[in-house]
């Protein structure tokens, strides 16, 4: 099965990915932070136990990876992917993850929770994401005791979790409205509102390739429901003012700078991870606008060409080699182009 960067959905012109996180814990056990090796290795045991007693078909496509069996190498290509947090990724120890097979659903353990269940899947899809978040939800609930209280929701070890324990968030691509020097006032405006702009990492990352995270803030006093329409409403607004945007762009300069764009990647010999990535975002706006024809992903590429993604197609590499890997691989995907 595909993963969320090889398909392309639903209004994928702008958004480029939908996901939804839910945070849990369990009653009786400390949260990570303050956990024993022991209890972190009971932990684990439960989870897993917890999927596999539930013996649904659902269940049967996930299967669980000790965390600490992983290379580094790996674990940082599965952040590239978005599959777990760089938070989740910069400590192995008493972690482990629960995968399906095409890595939309992630179940993170032992992060600064207990368990972070993770739906990722490509273009607009909150409905869907969440419907599937809240299966997974009801799995475990259904097995394990989750720490609950009737005033504060899911009890969590960082308060701005508390209620739902859900973090929805939709990755932009928004080069028109970050060409036109609104970034920050739309992140002022969304704030206010429960919302905020991250990068495309999320968290103290920055932006690259004109990629942002819309994401709710607000878990406490509104329903998981309400969460969701309510980034939807946004999200839907963000889309339109992208689009408006783009179609007062001056045609011939759009066309200029997205061949420009095709050509380097299309000829170079040496290309840093920065460059190709700000060039993939020309060539989607390209797309978006109907220059180019969309039998290329660039999204696609755009992850493919990761350092890590990169050394996990070629093997170990120092990071000119790199930008020497990361050309010959574009320049093979765009050939025919």
């Amino acid at each position: 099965m595909s993963s969320w960067y090889n398909n392309r959905e639903t209004q994928s012109d702008v958004v480029l990915s939908t996901r939804v996180r839910l945070a849990r814990n369990l009653e009786g056990i400390p949260f990570p932070s303050r956990m024993t090796d022991t209890q972190k290795q009971e932990l684990k045991e439960k989870v897993k136990q917890a999927i596999a007693d539930s013996n649904t078909p659902f269940s049967k496509t996930l299967k669980y990876i000790d965390m600490q069996t992983i290379p580094q190498n790996e674990i940082n290509a599965m952040v590239e992917r978005h599959v777990i947090s760089p938070e989740f990724a910069k400590n192995t120890d008493g972690r482990a993850i629960i995968l399906s097979g095409d890595e939309s659903i992630s179940i993170m353990i032992g992060e600064e929770d207990h368990i972070r269940i993770q739906v990722i899947l490509g273009g607009f899809q909150l409905e869907e994401a969440y419907d599937i978040a809240e299966r997974i939800d009801t799995l475990l609930y259904s097995k394990l005791h989750f720490a609950f209280d009737s005033e504060l929701g899911f009890l969590t070890e960082c308060p701005t979790n508390l209620g739902t324990g859900l973090r929805a968030s939709l990755m932009l691509h928004l080069p028109v409205i970050e060409s036109r020097g609104e970034i920050a006032a739309l992140g002022d405006t969304v704030s206010k509102i429960g919302f905020t702009v991250r990068g495309m990492y999320g968290e103290g990352s920055k932006a690259v390739a004109s990629i942002y995270q819309v994401s709710n803030q607000i878990t406490l006093g509104i329903s998981e429901k309400n969460a969701i329409d309510n980034l939807k409403i946004i999200a839907t607004q963000l889309i339109e003012k992208e689009r408006s945007a783009a179609k007062e762009l001056d045609s011939l300069k759009l066309e200029d700078m997205t061949y420009r764009a095709l050509g380097t990647l299309k000829y170079s010999r040496i290309i840093t991870s920065e460059e190709a990535m700000k060039l993939l975002s020309r060539i989607k706006l390209g797309q978006s606008v109907g220059i180019l024809k969309e039998n290329i992903n660039p999204v696609e590429l755009l992850i493919n060409c990761q350092p890590y993604m990169l050394m996990r197609k070629y093997g170990e590499m120092e990071p000119y080699e790199r930008d020497i890997s990361r050309a010959e691989y574009l320049r093979e995907a765009l050939k025919d182009y």
